[in-house]
């Protein structure tokens, strides 16, 4: 897949040079919701030989027009693009979210980033919008369109009779309900981040933890320990994580995320890791002791130990 970065205006030679399927969304996190919007894109432009182009933002317009701070992402770009290229598009646009490109009205909008990307069809999902939702929507885009491309809309999609979106995906992972995140993601939630030294706890109990720093941008999983997946120059590893306060020995280093990696033992201090969540074993406790503290770190590597044999799939 490629990948092209635009800051606004577009340039002419970053305009494709054939017709092609337009696919426009946020897509933060890519989820059951957003997969269904871009498969119905790529088999359109399969089924009219027609190339599959998706275009993004680099930033939630959230914190653009409402001027959200510290927003939260479901993905990063790199994570977004990894995602959208399984699903099988050919060119992937990132525009830079700017104050300039925010104030396009509708039609300027539709003339520069649609017509003028030769667009014969432009799919999108059903609450899209590319302005103020009461006039710019996906309902209006075909009085914007000039005649130059077919609307196509795709459903709101549900699960357990509830709609599939990012805001519920944050719900479930801020609360620490990974399972239903994952099955609303349609994969397993990942953080990306670099191995930082922390207090060496871990190692004083028996159980050396890799303390890692998540990029700022993304959301964590709320307090607890989990069962998880660790991925270290390309093999993965079992293990457990906790996100949480070290309320044990009150060492006040804020909120840390610590992961414990089954049969492994090399330096890694510095290295860029991936963290895979499969399921929350239990909330933070707070011990009287070490001894207690060890005796559940046992007993909560039997239980992901038993849980990763049992769920190979979501």
């Amino acid at each position: 897949m490629q990948i092209i970065n635009v800051k606004h205006p577009l340039k002419k030679k970053q305009r494709p040079d054939e017709d092609i399927v337009l696919i426009m969304g946020f897509f933060d996190g890519v989820h059951l919701g957003h997969q269904k919007v871009i498969k119905t894109g790529v088999n359109l432009a399969k089924k009219h030989n027609l190339k599959s182009v998706l275009l993004t933002f680099d930033r939630s317009p959230r914190t653009v027009y409402q001027h959200e701070k510290n927003y939260k992402y479901l993905s990063t770009m790199s994570r977004k693009a990894e995602l959208v290229a399984k699903l099988g598009v050919d060119i992937m646009y990132f525009v830079k979210f700017s104050q300039d490109f925010a104030q396009l009205k509708p039609q300027e909008f539709v003339d520069q980033y649609m017509i003028d990307l030769k667009a014969k069809f432009v799919v999108a999902g059903f609450d899209y919008t590319y302005g103020k939702k009461d006039i710019a929507n996906m309902m209006t885009l075909p009085q914007y369109s000039r005649d130059q491309f077919e609307t196509v809309t795709v459903a709101e999609q549900s699960l357990d009779d509830r709609k599939i979106g990012s805001s519920a995906i944050k719900k479930f992972i801020s609360e620490g309900q990974i399972s239903s995140a994952n099955r609303f993601l349609g994969y397993r939630y990942q953080n990306q981040g670099t191995v930082i030294h922390g207090l060496q706890r871990g190692r004083t109990l028996g159980f050396p933890t890799a303390n890692l720093a998540v990029d700022e941008a993304q959301l964590l999983p709320g307090i607890g320990v989990y069962t998880t997946r660790v991925e270290i120059d390309g093999k993965w590893y079992g293990a457990m994580t906790s996100v949480g306060y070290n309320v044990t020995f009150k060492e006040n280093t804020g909120v840390t995320v610590e992961t414990n990696i089954f049969d492994f033992d090399q330096d890694i201090y510095g290295q860029r890791l991936r963290l895979e969540w499969v399921d929350r074993l239990r909330g933070e406790v707070k011990f009287s002791g070490a001894d207690g503290l060890i005796k559940q770190l046992q007993q909560d590597k039997e239980d992901s130990l038993r849980i990763l044999q049992n769920k190979e799939s979501i």
